[in-house]
């Protein structure tokens, strides 16, 4: 929505009728007032706005320049677990209905990981906008946290990225996590259980579903952990 109505404002019949003060004005407005109508009976503002589309990665830049003190999380995680996560989803429906991949390509595993990985797939467009954001000119914006780091030692590493965002010292209990509201959208998609968490955070290892020509093309795409590629100076907790 927001992109939408940024575009509007820039380009066609309208184009003249917003000046740059008038376009943030109008931009911040909208998504302030989106979220403190979503918000308790309290009216005030808490301070704090938390979204979690993917599509920020993508818009570094807006977010910036209507939010400057804004910053972007960003969790990680070697590909390889992501699909085997997301194929591990697929295969508990027999007849394979999930709506993450398109029906003509479910007919086999090689086909559903391409699906997954491709361009505007769901692991691939959300890769691509990681990396659009970790070389871009405001890569300093982001934190970049591991999963594995996180779910081995979220008492430190959730403290840690609290003193990044200078939020007030909190106390979390990760026995006993609570996730409401996105059952309605993974039955959307077909595809119960796909923001599921569990009440307790920790690691469960297994073995991968992947077959290993999969793996092994999948592997060795962790590039935030190699400071040589961290031109932008993103802030990495690996």
């Amino acid at each position: 929505m927001m992109v939408k109505l940024s575009s509007l404002m820039v380009e066609g019949d309208y184009v003249t009728e917003f000046d740059e003060n008038t376009r943030k004005r109008l931009l911040r407005g909208v998504f302030s007032h989106y979220y403190f109508e979503k918000s308790s009976a309290d009216p005030r503002p808490s301070g704090m706005i938390i979204d979690n589309h993917r599509m920020w990665c993508t818009r570094l830049g807006l977010i910036d320049y209507l939010f400057p003190e804004s910053r972007i999380i960003c969790c990680v995680r070697n590909p390889v677990w992501i699909i085997d996560s997301f194929e591990r989803l697929i295969q508990k429906d027999p007849a394979l209905g999930s709506k993450l991949v398109p029906i003509e390509q479910r007919g086999t595993l090689y086909e559903r990981v391409e699906a997954l990985t491709a361009p505007n797939g769901v692991f691939g467009y959300c890769w691509r906008a990681l990396q659009e954001a970790f070389y871009s000119t405001l890569a300093h914006k982001l934190i970049v946290v591991e999963y594995d780091r996180l779910v081995t030692d979220p008492e430190r590493t959730v403290a840690h990225i609290a003193r990044l965002l200078k939020l007030p010292e909190w106390r979390y209990n990760f026995e006993a996590v609570e996730f409401k509201g996105a059952s309605g959208f993974d039955q959307a998609l077909n595809t119960p259980g796909l923001h599921e968490v569990r009440r307790k955070v920790a690691y469960t290892p297994r073995r991968p579903i992947l077959p290993p020509d999969v793996v092994a093309r999948l592997s060795g795409e962790l590039f935030w952990r190699n400071p040589e590629r961290n031109p932008g100076r993103a802030t990495v907790l690996s």
